[in-house]
């Protein structure tokens, strides 16, 4: 998703939700959106660091808290990192595909995988809040390499 489509939903989200979308959401979420690569927490206080003066970790972790909670950003859980949503942020399940050389990380959407785990929670009882599945291996350009 490009980054001007992905700020121009975030502030109709925020905008129609009554959201308040402060100077550090909307800043975090530009540098999240704007990375080739998954960031990590620190990583995107920094780059905060540079478009607004002295930030404090809470302040990122609050707007990453927030992103990810109305979908429009997901955790990479094996490379304690985010990235931005590709896929409109009203999805449930996150399935990754994980360049192991270059840190590409590639969001698919296999029907067939949600399906299965919508049923075997509900066969479970149980309600899941979230959930990931990453894939670690080489993209076609590492692999050619």
């Amino acid at each position: 998703m490009k980054q001007r489509n992905i700020i121009d939903q975030a502030k109709l989200y925020c905008l129609q939700q009554k959201e308040r979308l402060t100077k550090p959401r909307l800043e975090v979420l530009k540098i999240i959106a704007t990375s080739s690569k998954p960031m990590g927490a620190y990583k995107i206080l920094e780059k905060l660091g540079k478009v607004i003066q002295s930030p404090k970790p809470p302040t990122a972790y609050r707007a990453i808290e927030f992103w990810q909670k109305k979908g429009f950003i997901h955790r990479i859980e094996s490379l304690n990192a985010y990235v931005v949503c590709q896929a409109g942020h009203r999805h449930n399940g996150g399935q990754f595909l994980i360049c192991d050389d270059c840190g590409t990380v590639i969001e698919t959407h296999m029907s067939d995988l949600t399906e299965t785990v919508n049923n075997c929670v509900a066969n479970n009882t149980f309600t899941p809040s979230s959930w990931n599945f990453e894939i670690h291996g080489l993209c076609d350009q590492c692999q050619s390499e």
